[in-house]
């Protein structure tokens, strides 16, 4: 297995950082009377929450393989990346969320006047432990390719399509990064954050303009003969 199983939950892990944008927007338009804050936020909390554990789950599973088993095969090593997605869009949301607890909670919310401060506090918490499992997670699907990095290595990793994975999981932890740089007010984080989010943009040109290589080259997307 990988952790391409992943994906029928990703869906669910974008409904937080969905509910942070949209409180973010009704809040800038001066629009927030219009929306019912509270059950947009807990309802994008409780469906985040559903996603990130069945998707906990599954890597938990995908590490037991690593632990009892070798890597993925050769053209499935990118799919390793997807176990980054999880935890970063679930610590994007929750920080992007907690950010807003102002916006979000009327006063005496849940009987107390700080709520909205504890709220905030716990969710920052949240965040950093999550930012750093994705942090972890990068850096075992780097390790995965250590191979194909090394000079003398003869392997060579061939395009597929997988290589895609290499980019849209990794905007998880630019987002992550950036919502709590912003929220911890970090000049480190920011500018990390910055770098990051450099190096997807070449990495996704790299991979946009390999795919077209291929295509050019027939060998991606085309029949290939038995013989």
């Amino acid at each position: 297995m990988t952790p391409v199983w992943v994906f029928p939950a990703y869906p669910l892990l974008l409904s937080a950082p969905f509910g942070g944008n949209l409180v973010s927007a009704a809040s800038r338009a001066g629009q927030l009377d219009g929306i019912n804050t509270v059950p947009v936020a807990l309802a994008a909390i409780t469906v985040q929450g559903t996603g990130f554990l069945i998707s906990f789950m599954i890597c938990a599973a995908f590490l037991y393989r690593l632990m009892t088993q070798k890597l993925p095969r050769d053209h499935q090593r990118p799919g390793v990346f997807i176990s980054i997605g999880p935890s970063g869009f679930t610590c994007a949301g929750l920080v992007q969320l907690g950010s807003q607890t102002s916006s979000i909670f009327p006063p005496g919310f849940a009987g107390t006047q700080h709520a909205a401060d504890i709220v905030r506090l716990l969710s920052y918490m949240a965040g950093l432990w999550l930012w750093g499992l994705s942090i972890w997670f990068f850096l075992v699907s780097v390790g995965s390719l250590w191979k194909y990095l090394r000079p003398e290595s003869k392997g060579k990793l061939r395009f597929q399509m997988t290589w895609f994975s290499f980019v849209f999981p990794n905007t998880a932890l630019v987002t992550a990064t950036e919502a709590l740089g912003g929220a911890l007010e970090s000049p480190g984080l920011q500018i990390f954050g910055c770098v990051l989010a450099a190096c997807l943009i070449l990495v996704w040109i790299l991979v946009f303009t390999e795919m077209l290589r291929c295509l050019w080259r027939k060998e991606l997307l085309w029949p290939k003969d038995d013989d």
